[in-house]
């Protein structure tokens, strides 16, 4: 049995850097959204509506769109009318101040996760748990990084008023 070392990165393997996980990312995200589309369904709103449907309790309106910010990085404004998108679809419910998910809504995530299941498979096999373990570390970190570069902007920025 030959074994293999890991190797320097070479011309044709790219070191990790932020245009190799852009390229990772949405490459990956393309995969998703193709699925999604057939769903009738966009990538925002799946991230909000699968927010909803598996938080501890049902959110209220403002803790996801807080929850979903701290996710996508967007627009809070931007993450209402994706809630208000899919409230019109009866995807969630107003339930006094509660936004859950509705049965419909629980059932487009299992569908799509289903769809999603076997694709993922074949993107993610074989690739070693330690390659895996260490891609994990490593993107964490740059999560950290990157959340603390947007909270400084975020605290340096002019405010109205």
């Amino acid at each position: 049995m030959t074994t293999t070392t890991p190797t320097a990165p070479t011309a044709d393997v790219p070191p990790a850097d932020a245009r190799v996980l852009g390229l990772a990312h949405y490459a990956a995200r393309g995969v998703l959204e193709q699925i999604l589309t057939r769903h009738g369904v966009t990538f925002q709103q799946q991230v909000v509506l699968r927010a909803a449907a598996t938080a501890p309790t049902p959110p209220t309106r403002d803790g996801l769109v807080a929850d979903v910010r701290g996710t996508l990085k967007a627009d809070p404004a931007d993450i209402r009318t994706v809630v208000d998108g899919l409230l019109d679809k009866g995807l969630l419910v107003e339930d006094g101040a509660h936004l859950p998910a509705t049965d419909a809504g629980r059932e487009l995530l299992a569908a799509v996760g289903a769809e999603v299941a076997p694709v993922s498979a074949r993107i993610w096999g074989g690739i070693p748990a330690e390659d895996l373990a260490a891609a994990g570390r490593v993107l964490a970190l740059v999560t950290e990084r990157a959340d603390a570069e947007l909270a400084d902007a975020e605290l340096a920025a002019p405010t109205d008023g």
